[in-house]
């Protein structure tokens, strides 16, 4: 694939490398950082499948953690993914986006990919949920290994440190996002050393790297197994996703020398130190990660981990805060009540209703699994899909860039059977608790989907309700009675046509503003545009004037600001914003079944979603003491 440019027209400075280096550690390898604390482990546990774990199956099992780190996040996503980039960003949204799928006409293959890349958004939701239960659960559980009797109170604790979590979102995260990277460094270190003092125990463990010990393990087992074993090992990769979504922030080359010079060494060096300990002790299986470091080091291990496990759960709490936004951007979303905080990449909002209901669903991963090796069995079906669906939405980016389909095919259908197989295995645990992201992940994407199919109806009827610009000039010309002092603001959902609250305050006052803005904010499918390129204007007659605000999908877009700039670049001389009305129309949706669209109780889920959006007015930052609403029934 062939990159292109990588910072998009507005897009803010890179720091330095190194700086942007570390903080990459922080936030993009914070979950992938800790999976040490239970992938080997649980893989292990697979391998000796209730009986006592034997040196070859340890060595199967590092080697197959090894080569799915190095086929997976190695060559697929760090070398090849990354350069699926929309202009600097990444992500499920973004490609979305690159694709042009979400103007696409029903029917159509780009409208059915529509529909594949909500569901992989949809799933990191799922994933969101799960990650921070698994992470925390696991390094509290390191109590257990000196004191046994702290068993009853691991849970407990786990859900002290995530409602402390979720309950400081709304301060923003800007301390802690400035210490993610340095903290996240120190532990790739500690993982490095521990797996040093491993090897060093039993350094015959180094056979493993050679694929042969993974293939040939794997082909000896009964199929079943195999497959347990598979799903366990792929835990060792979740969290790799985020080296494509989290792009935008940091950039390609800080995302891959942070893999490549500590993260990869690290975590092969601490899976090497655990497999070596198991050979020599095959007792530690219950806890290697902590049983791999001196009996002194257990209790500052456990609160370091901790941390650690904190710093992963907060970068995915972020992430899907910042995935919120980019939905309702586009809108695959309803509009949600939106805080920016002070902060810096990290935290940069927060988004009440998406933090406590992710609160609701982590918290109650934790009390309804209660271990973090039950919490295993709900992990890594998600993660696994949504690589899968990424690797076919790269290969149709790919081919639209030129690429010879033979070799897209060849390559990305190497890593999507590979997607597939893993997939296929995590799907072997959907009765062990793969149904819970599962579960989510489906109820996300029928909102989505729901909401999405709900706009277009609702555009639909509001199209035939919509006069022509022809009428409101002759209006404007022969039927008004008075033109009042002053300037009218009018917002539109399309950029033509007149908007239904002109039509009603028109029809009810038979007067017009001397001066009347028609303003239509318009998300491109760009990350960023600049602000030379924000507003477009359309003089219709002398008075009326339309202002198209034009802002990428990771931008907020505010009609105020909007409206300020372009004020200020000398395209609406001679308004004082101050002094300006602002009409909007609030529409009351009204499910029929006698009119063509969704099942009616989809419909009426869709006019709940609407009634309880955020207000227009609150969303696109219009000053609250200038509004007037205008309601409107709109019968889909």
């Amino acid at each position: 694939m062939s990159s292109t440019p990588a910072i998009a027209s507005g897009h803010p400075p890179s720091p330095l490398p190194l700086a942007t280096t570390i903080g990459a550690l922080g936030v993009v390898y914070g979950d992938i950082g800790t999976s040490p604390l239970y992938a080997l482990k649980e893989a292990a546990r697979a391998a000796a499948h209730g009986g006592t774990i034997t040196p070859d199956a340890v060595l199967g099992v590092v080697s197959l953690i090894l080569w799915a780190l190095i086929l997976i996040i190695s060559i697929k996503y760090a070398l090849l993914i990354l350069r699926a980039d929309n202009r600097g960003e990444g992500g499920i949204v973004a490609i979305l986006a690159l694709l042009h799928a979400r103007n696409a006409p029903p029917g159509t293959w780009r409208a059915q990919l529509l529909v594949v890349g909500l569901i992989g958004a949809a799933l990191l939701y799922g994933d969101g949920a799960i990650t921070p239960a698994i992470s925390v659960l696991s390094a509290i559980e390191g109590l257990k290994v000196d004191a046994p009797s702290l068993a009853p109170a691991v849970v407990p604790i786990t859900i002290v440190i995530l409602v402390g979590l979720f309950a400081m979102q709304k301060q923003g995260t800007g301390f802690i996002g400035r210490i993610f990277g340095p903290v996240m460094l120190g532990w790739f270190l500690v993982l490095a050393a521990l797996g040093i003092h491993g090897i060093v125990q039993a350094p015959g463990v180094l056979a493993a790297l050679s694929p042969f010990y993974a293939f040939n393990f794997l082909i000896h087992q009964n199929f079943h197994i195999s497959f347990a074993i598979l799903g366990a090992a792929f835990l060792a990769v979740t969290g790799g996703e985020a080296m494509y979504a989290d792009m935008g922030h940091f950039g390609r080359f800080p995302i891959r020398l942070a893999w490549f010079a500590v993260c990869l060494p690290a975590l092969v060096l601490n899976y090497f130190g655990q497999a070596a300990l198991l050979i020599t002790d095959p007792s530690a299986l219950d806890h290697p990660f902590f049983q791999l470091s001196p009996d002194w080091l257990h209790y500052p291990l456990v609160a370091f981990s901790t941390i650690a496990t904190v710093i992963a759960s907060q970068a995915i709490i972020s992430g899907v805060f910042s995935l919120t936004q980019q939905s309702i951007q586009l809108g695959f979303l309803p509009r949600m009540h939106i805080l920016h905080t002070t902060s810096d990449a990290i935290g940069q909002i927060y988004v009440p209703l998406v933090n406590w209901l992710l609160a609701a669903a982590t918290l109650g991963a934790v009390l309804g699994f209660g271990t973090s090796d039950a919490l295993a069995g709900a992990y890594g079906i998600a993660v696994s899909l949504l690589m899968a669906i990424t690797t076919l939405l790269a290969a149709l980016v790919a081919i639209q860039w030129g690429y010879s389909p033979l070799i897209v095919l060849a390559v990305n259908g190497f890593f999507l059977v590979i997607d597939l197989i893993f997939f296929a295995a995590n799907s072997t645990k959907l009765h062990e608790g793969g149904w819970f992201p599962l579960l989510l992940a489906g109820l996300i994407a029928f909102l989505m989907l729901t909401w999405r199919a709900g706009v277009k109806l609702v555009e639909r009827a509001r199209a035939k309700l919509r006069q022509p610009e022809e009428d409101l000039i002759e209006t404007a010309i022969n039927k008004c009675r008075a033109r009042l002092p002053g300037t009218a603001v009018f917002l539109a959902a399309a950029p033509t046509g007149v908007p239904l609250a002109l039509t009603q305050f028109v029809k009810h006052n038979h007067v017009l503003h001397e001066r009347v803005l028609l303003v239509t904010v318009q998300i491109e499918e760009s990350p960023r545009i600049s602000e030379g390129d924000r507003a477009e204007i359309i003089d219709i007659i002398p008075g009326i004037t339309r202002v198209i605000l034009h802002y990428g999908f990771m931008q907020y877009p505010t009609i105020y600001e909007g409206l300020q700039l372009a004020c200020r670049q000398g395209k609406l001389p001679g308004i004082d914003l101050s002094d300006v009305t602002y009409y909007i129309g609030r529409e009351t949706i009204i499910p029929r079944e006698d009119v063509p669209g969704m099942w009616v109780w989809r419909e009426s889920i869709f006019a709940f979603l609407q009634r309880n959006a955020e207000r227009t007015a609150a969303f696109f930052g219009v000053p609250t003491g200038q509004v007037v609403e205008f309601g409107t029934e709109i019968e889909i």
